[in-house]
């Protein structure tokens, strides 16, 4: 990872704040730990940790009945995991805001990513998600704005998807402490 995976956090962090989200349903990621972590420190926010993308859904629209606002925080991977909780959202037309960190793109490491790493949007706009992906650091913010304003606004579920080169490649020689060459880094 690199100073992006912080820096796309903060913006998106400021965006879900102002659009007065309370409960933020997460599948713990390292690209998703800093957004993490500035809406642990938030007053008004609770993170929930899931142990599936799919137990998200469900907080969605318990929150939504309870008067909250809520964002479904997940990577490219966990798409798979929900398409079924997904129609919950669409029968019953509650808001279900997601924010999407893509892997199987730029830079992966990890061949188990690339399946649903290529299709995940597809597979959300199948379902009847509005998505919007995210190429650049500076849209970041501007566009979950935007997909909140859209699903509280209009009853619907949005996903923004940001790209693997906008929160930063996994490495994983520097995950494991190695080098490219199988060996510990910094052991020569």
């Amino acid at each position: 990872m690199d100073k992006n995976s912080s820096s796309w956090g903060v913006s998106a962090y400021r965006a879900l704040a102002d659009a007065d989200v309370r409960h933020v349903p997460y599948v713990p990621d390292s690209g998703l730990d800093r957004l993490i972590y500035f809406c642990n420190e938030h007053k008004k926010m609770r993170p929930v940790l899931l142990s599936s993308e799919q137990e998200g859904v469900g907080i969605a629209a318990g929150a939504w009945l309870g008067g909250e606002r809520s964002a479904l925080l997940m990577q490219s991977s966990g798409v798979g995991n929900c398409m079924n909780a997904l129609s919950l959202a669409r029968t019953c037309r509650f808001p279900l805001l997601m924010v999407v960190t893509m892997r199987g793109e730029w830079g992966e490491f990890n061949p188990w990513q690339l399946p649903m790493g290529q299709t995940a949007e597809i597979h959300l706009q199948t379902c009847g998600v509005i998505t919007r992906r995210v190429d650049s650091l500076e849209a970041t913010e501007e566009a979950i704005a935007g997909a909140a304003s859209l699903a509280f606004r209009t009853m619907s579920t949005t996903a923004v998807l940001i790209a693997q080169h906008v929160i930063g490649a996994k490495d994983f020689a520097r995950v494991q402490g190695k080098d490219g060459d199988g060996e510990q880094a910094g052991n020569g």
